[in-house]
């Protein structure tokens, strides 16, 4: 395993990070537990999860992943050797069953109290916002339409200061936004440095058919010193190839339909090239994938999921790849050819 810190502190954390969000649904409880163990097995002591999980968002199962790590982190006294970030939802027509507000203080503090007890710890140690409050282009919207109705007024010098006192009395130890645009991560990073807490991470899509943050983020993070935490390098599976024929009923896409941001046309072409390129070199387009977001400058650890133990050790080996210079090369005639097919 490969190992960095998170940006501006000295948590040390493996180059690929434990994804649970199928743990309650997809997966059982005895799995989630399996799949950390192989996990730690393998290096990696970082693990990704949320109030929302496991996915699809639903009440009957709200809160489960987290539940799952608190049950191994208390029948494992391995609290101290792992690393845990969480997060709580933005507001959402999917999310309402679980709070209709946004990130008062209030509300922070209920969400992290909460994670707290399901996750059987005293403390978090990455706590990030799940989406933004405002009404702009997260969730595959390329491109930003502004309302004029939108009643959302400036709140992020606030969002820091109730943040800040969540570190201050130990409740959690650093903070971070996940699906941020290049907006929301400059101002944040400005409101920072008039004095408090800062965002060090951003937890963003991030694969081969979604590189639109290096479009007008990924300087922001190299100037202001902040991580990249990719998730979905594969796309929902789709950069495992095994769409390419059919649809597995067992697969997320063909449990949940709605789950089909990787599944239009020009997605499966360029999949389709991106496989020609892993077959050529002799690896395979799951590894070439995970190779790919490993490797970027900006990545400061890649989140990976999996339902089953043989992909997670396929998806966990991917650190032992490195793509070379050639192999880069033939990615990105393919990228220029069709960019960003699934934002």
């Amino acid at each position: 395993m490969k190992y960095t810190t998170l940006p501006n502190t000295d948590i040390r954390v493996s180059k690929i990070c434990l994804g649970s969000m199928t743990w309650g649904e997809q997966n059982t409880e005895a799995e989630g537990h399996q799949q950390i163990e192989y996990a730690i097995s393998q290096g990696v002591n970082f693990i990704d999860t949320a109030e929302l999980y496991s996915i699809p968002a639903k009440k009957e199962t709200q809160g489960s992943t987290e539940r799952i790590i608190g049950t191994w982190l208390k029948k494992s006294g391995k609290r101290d050797d792992v690393v845990i970030a969480t997060k709580i939802v933005g507001p959402a027509d999917f999310s309402m069953h679980i709070r209709k507000g946004g990130f008062t203080k209030l509300e922070l503090e209920d969400a992290i109290n909460k994670s707290l007890k399901r996750l059987q710890t005293d403390y978090i140690d990455l706590y990030q916002l799940h989406w933004p409050e405002r009404q702009t282009n997260f969730f595959g919207k390329l491109g930003y339409t502004h309302n004029q109705s939108d009643s959302w007024n400036d709140n992020f010098k606030e969002i820091l200061q109730s943040l800040e006192g969540f570190v201050q009395t130990g409740k959690i130890r650093q903070i971070g936004v996940s699906n941020e645009t290049p907006y929301g991560m400059m101002r944040y990073a400005e409101e920072a440095k008039k004095g408090g807490q800062k965002m060090i991470t951003i937890q963003n899509p991030y694969n081969l058919l979604n590189r639109k943050d290096e479009v007008g983020l990924t300087e922001i993070l190299h100037r202001e010193n902040i991580g990249h935490l990719p998730y979905s390098p594969l796309g929902f599976g789709m950069l495992t190839g095994k769409y390419l024929e059919e649809i597995p009923k067992n697969s997320r896409v063909g449990l949940f339909p709605n789950y089909n941001r990787y599944m239009g046309e020009n997605s499966f072409k360029a999949t389709r090239l991106y496989n020609e390129i892993a077959k050529k070199h002799g690896i395979s387009l799951t590894q070439l994938s995970l190779a790919f977001v490993n490797q970027q400058p900006f990545v400061t650890s890649n989140i990976i999921g999996a339902t089953t133990l043989e992909q997670l050790t396929e998806n966990i080996d991917s650190i032992n790849k490195t793509l070379s210079d050639d192999i880069i090369k033939e990615i990105n005639e393919v990228h220029q050819q069709i960019p960003n097919p699934a934002p």
